[in-house]
């Protein structure tokens, strides 16, 4: 059995020692951290949920989500509420209430839920855009069923692809140190100003301070399309990439609008991609004469409309400007 030891003066001295306020010292500094931590906490717990749910036979299990409009639609990732028969969410007083599955996708391992209530706290969702690698970020969420948890880090990585729970990539994804564990699934990822920049989604085994989260602008996207339609049809290329800056020699020679672009990582076989002529290293940065500056301009652009439509796709291939024309097909069900 352990021992609780109070920790007084008596084991560690007087602060007799302790640095003068003032001046330019760590205290000052971590002071400042401390203020940015706990003003955005403060700002986006209350919107913070535990979802638990039931599956056919029995099986169970839990993850959070955020609250994002004042009647009741939440965030939060596919993997933890796809295919459950019952959903039960409690909210950050501790009132439950039952959820219903408005939609998911597997495809970016994002859902939407909807409990009927009104007047509900909310998270402001940010511009993940601006996210820049070395900020700060917080994750909240219910790891291991206990509400409410914090831990904070930074921005590690940005444009990462990860293999989602049904085999597609989702792209775009943001990497931090913040810690995650079983539970913080579908929670919310912070800036210092207390607005979303991703859905926490991911943590790589057995690997220490190597987190990912969905970024907030592709999830935006999905839960619009989640709410008017409950699925997503989305149009489909074959391909998996990440953003990329342009070199400037580039952005000058083909006297381009924009400074990013979309960098092919991989083309599958037998997709409208290779059908067409991609290449892995190719650089996407127009599709019909619309600018391409990255993953989410593509994710936007792959509408239902375009679904067995030629489209004119301008990339950078070994520094020449290329266009190849293209007919997306129907995204494969999820998990194929």
């Amino acid at each position: 059995m352990s021992t609780l030891v109070s920790l007084n003066s008596s084991v560690f001295g007087t602060n007799s020692h302790r640095p003068e306020s003032g001046g330019n010292d760590d205290s000052a500094l971590l002071d400042a951290y401390s203020r940015a931590v706990v003003g955005a906490v403060e700002r986006v717990a209350p919107a913070v949920v535990n979802i638990e749910v039931r599956h056919a036979g029995g099986r169970g299990g839990n993850g959070s989500g955020f609250l994002f409009t004042p009647d009741g639609f939440l965030l939060t990732n596919s993997h933890v509420v796809h295919g459950a028969s019952k959903i039960r969410v409690t909210l950050s007083d501790g009132f439950q209430l039952d959820g219903r599955l408005i939609g998911d996708d597997p495809g970016t391992d994002l859902a939407v839920v909807r409990v009927h209530s009104s007047d509900l706290p909310t998270a402001v969702l940010g511009d993940s855009s601006e996210v820049k690698v070395g900020q700060l970020a917080i994750a909240i969420g219910n790891p291991y069923g206990f509400q409410a948890s914090v831990t904070a880090g930074v921005v590690s990585a940005l444009g990462r692809s990860l293999r989602s729970t049904s085999g597609r990539l989702i792209d775009n994804v943001i990497q931090t140190d913040a810690a995650l564990n079983p539970g913080n699934s579908g929670g919310p990822l912070v800036n210092s100003r207390g607005e979303v920049i991703g859905v926490n989604t991911a943590m790589i085994l057995p690997a220490q301070g190597i987190c990912f989260a969905t970024a907030i602008n592709t999830a935006k996207f999905v839960a619009q399309q989640l709410m008017i339609h409950g699925h997503i049809r989305r149009a489909y290329l074959g391909i998996a990439g990440q953003d990329v800056e342009l070199p400037r020699r580039l952005v000058r020679q083909f006297d381009l609008l924009q400074d990013t672009g979309l960098l092919v990582g991989s083309v599958e076989p037998g997709s409208p991609a290779m059908k067409a002529g991609l290449q892995e290293g190719d650089v996407i940065i127009e599709l019909d004469d619309l600018p391409v500056t990255g993953v989410d301009d593509l994710h936007r652009l792959l509408t239902e409309q375009r679904i067995d439509r030629p489209v004119q796709v301008v990339l950078i291939r070994h520094m020449q400007r290329i266009t190849l024309e293209v007919t997306p097909r129907v995204s494969p069900p999820a998990g194929r």
